[in-house]
């Protein structure tokens, strides 16, 4: 069993619903708990990270900052980091699973050393995610790279100076935040251009904030095409809070929206930057009854839903959970300007419409867009794959928990990723789950 009482590696069968209703505290964010123990590591003393995210890529991060020679020690909710600061352990491998984040951040610090390889157990899924972009940057600012096509296992090994550079923002914001970690400790800083279409402006945001909340200083334009970091600097050390994570509770909203009952969520900030919080809105616009008291979301659930068309470039990962409550609006929901969630743990746009149709959804799919017909009725007595991703698996339980029969989901330990406590949530709800354990991967 693992520490959340469910086996190893398990399917789950979801047992339709008829009221959701509670309490629940967001978890903590996974995307400012990478940022923030990483930004941790890079300082040259002791920093408490108050409410650390439990999920596997918050594992992944600090047993790889562990390996390159940061003082790791959890305490009840905390870590306590203490840094390496600019000199991470030379000659290391680091496996970060399949923790696409994790893993490319790593990349962009890994220029401060000599011989970091990088592998992962995720041949299928990490393993074959694009990294090229980032290491094309690396290369022209002067570090040594090896790696198959691109693609996992890669080395890296500086030094580099810094200076200007270029690199592609079309397929990801992570190759840009990598190098943002990096820039301070560079006696020469970064001068980024990020070149493209920029996608996923609020992650770029989240480390500008980071780098701040550790006293780094950065200037950036409004449209975040041209990021300057002087260098010579150092990460302050202290004391960070995690904010309540918004891409996982955009499914818990979903889900109270789509069925009777009310659920009171805390510990989500009005005013975070991460750019999931627009979920809210979004099922606001699509008729969900959700008011705000600080920062707590108040959600009565069983209103009549409608169809929106929105761009969901700035919400890429509360997508799939929107789409659960799409289907069960009324009309045609469609979320366009979405190609990056092809890069994901799976193909989130065909793999997603495959998944719809086999439960008796109406999809359909364009190179950068999804959409999803709403369906009174699921009728589920059905097995749906999970395909390893965490985001899938959450849209897939959020439709049998309205569904007229029990729904298997293929895979489902894979929530661990990003929300290990995600069946337990639901099950103080109301909701009901069995638990199979399976050998499957």
């Amino acid at each position: 069993m693992s520490a959340d009482g469910l086996p190893e590696r398990f399917d789950v069968i979801v047992h339709p619903v008829k009221e959701l209703r509670g309490e629940l505290r967001a978890q903590p964010s996974k995307n400012y708990t990478t940022r923030y123990l990483l930004a941790a590591a890079l300082a040259q003393g002791e920093t408490r990270v108050v409410g650390v995210a439990t999920s596997e890529d918050a594992q992944a991060m600090l047993r790889c900052l562990e390996d390159w020679g940061a003082g790791v020690e959890l305490v009840g909710d905390d870590a306590v980091i203490r840094g390496f600061g600019a000199s991470p352990r030379a000659d290391v491998t680091l496996n970060p699973g399949n923790a696409g984040a994790v893993a490319r951040f790593l990349m962009g610090v890994a220029a401060l050393t000599t011989g970091t390889t990088f592998v992962t157990d995720y041949a299928e899924s990490l393993g074959k995610r694009p990294q090229g972009d980032l290491l094309a940057a690396l290369e022209r600012l002067g570090a040594k790279v090896d790696s198959r096509e691109g693609r996992l296992p890669i080395q890296i090994s500086g030094p580099v100076r810094g200076g200007v550079v270029e690199v592609a923002a079309e397929k990801s914001s992570q190759y840009a935040s990598a190098l943002m970690f990096l820039g301070p400790l560079l006696p020469e800083g970064l001068n980024l251009r990020l070149t493209g279409t920029i996608k996923s402006h609020a992650p770029l945001r989240q480390t500008l904030d980071t780098l701040a909340a550790f006293g780094i200083r950065t200037t950036a334009r409004e449209d975040l095409s041209r990021i300057d970091i002087p260098g010579g600097q150092v990460y302050r050390p202290g004391r960070v809070l995690v904010p309540g994570d918004y891409p996982g509770s955009a499914a818990l909203l979903a889900a109270a929206a789509m069925i009777p009952g009310e659920l009171r969520l805390s510990n989500l900030r009005e005013r975070d930057l991460q750019g999931e919080r627009e979920a809210v809105a979004v099922l606001q616009e699509m008729g969900a009854d959700i008011r705000r008291e600080g920062d707590t979301l108040i959600v009565r659930g069983g209103q009549p839903l409608h169809a929106v068309t929105r761009d969901g470039d700035g919400f890429t990962d509360a997508v799939q959970a929107l789409t659960a409550a799409a289907a069960s609006a009324s009309g045609t929901t469609t979320w366009e300007n979405v190609s990056t969630l092809r890069l994901k743990e799976c193909d989130r746009i065909s793999d997603t419409r495959g998944e719809l149709e086999r439960l008796g959804l109406s999809a359909a799919e364009t190179g950068d867009s999804l959409s999803v017909t709403g369906s009174q009725g699921i009728a589920g007595g059905v097995t749906a794959d999970g395909h390893g991703d965490h985001r899938m698996i959450m849209l897939l339980t959020l439709l049998g928990l309205r569904a007229e029969a029990p729904l298997t989901i293929t895979g489902a330990h894979h929530i661990r990723k990003s929300y290990p406590l995600f069946f337990r949530h639901l099950e103080t709800l109301g909701a009901t789950f069995e638990y199979r354990p399976t050998d499957a991967p």
